[in-house]
């Protein structure tokens, strides 16, 4: 892949630590856009930049080959009041617009536009299988999904290719649900949560930063798609599979009238049952390195 000048948003995060370490060891050029640049100082390098949302955003984009957007404050780990939506729905709708409406007065504009989005598109589906094709729900999080999606998809009619990743659960060793859901089975208290029969997509961390950077060496990708493994699981053998690799056992289910007073409406990200399919990634010729469980946990806990 040609080396390429990339402008990130969530560049700090989770996902984009990693994925910022992999593009610059692949010699691309970044600059991450950051509420406080300042605290990076040190990590400025000739091919990492640091900028903050006051600076001017229009240059930034003038020098940028491919804009990937994946800021947005965490919907896990506690309930949603009010207060929690709102940030968490302008968080994601907010710096898209700014993005895009940026793009739009830039006299050079760039050639790709990667815009995360969540697998909690779909509505709770049971067993069915879910392509990209399949509708969204109507819960918290699909809405909050819908208008992500269409923020970003306005850069489509300006004529830059725009990419969607529909993210699914992802399997890492520093963040994510996998740091929360594994932390009972460290003290033997494990096990699936709800009725254990909802499906879960899943992904590894180094299968999902080759997912979102896909579209810079497919370029028949475009629009969204589902990052997730070609094998979901029931939370059943997610947890049974957890616990073996654990070594711990996985007997302690968490019952769902328990996690809805604990976590109210938040419980859906976990309740729901979403057995997503990666079509647009597979027909594309998408490779993944982890497609089994068992052995995406035993690289990550």
């Amino acid at each position: 892949m040609e080396m390429k000048k990339i402008l990130i948003t969530g560049g700090t995060g989770f996902i984009g630590s990693y994925l910022c370490e992999k593009l610059l060891q692949s010699g691309h050029y970044l600059t991450i856009i950051t509420r406080s640049p300042e605290k990076y100082a040190e990590k400025q390098a000739k091919n990492r930049n640091f900028i903050g949302w006051d600076d001017n955003l229009k240059i930034a984009v003038n020098e940028t080959d491919v804009i990937i957007n994946l800021a947005g404050e965490s919907i896990a780990g506690r309930r949603w009041t009010d207060q929690a939506k709102k940030r968490i729905l302008n968080s994601r709708i907010q710096v898209t617009r700014t993005l895009v409406e940026a793009m739009k007065s830039a006299d050079s504009k760039p050639e790709l536009f990667i815009s995360a989005s969540g697998i909690n598109f779909y509505k709770d589906s049971g067993d069915k299988i879910l392509d990209e094709s399949a509708e969204a729900g109507e819960g918290f999080l699909s809405q909050v999904c819908v208008e992500w999606e269409a923020e970003a998809m306005k850069t489509a009619k300006i004529g830059i290719r725009t990419a969607i990743p529909r993210i699914s659960m992802v399997l890492g060793e520093q963040g994510g649900a996998l740091s929360q859901m594994k932390l009972p089975f460290i003290f033997y208290a494990g096990g699936p949560i709800g009725s254990g029969e909802q499906y879960v997509s899943w992904i590894h961390l180094k299968d999902l930063c080759s997912a979102i950077l896909y579209p810079m060496e497919q370029e028949e990708l475009s629009g969204v798609y589902n990052a997730c493994s070609p094998n979901p699981v029931t939370m059943n053998t997610f947890a049974q599979t957890l616990g073996k690799v654990m070594n711990r056992p996985a007997f302690f289910r968490v019952p769902e009238f328990m996690l809805k007073i604990i976590l109210g409406e938040a419980s859906q990200m976990v309740l729901d049952s979403i057995r997503a399919k990666p079509k647009m990634l597979q027909i594309t010729g998408f490779e993944f390195e982890f497609e089994d469980l068992e052995e995406a946990l035993a690289d990550v806990v």
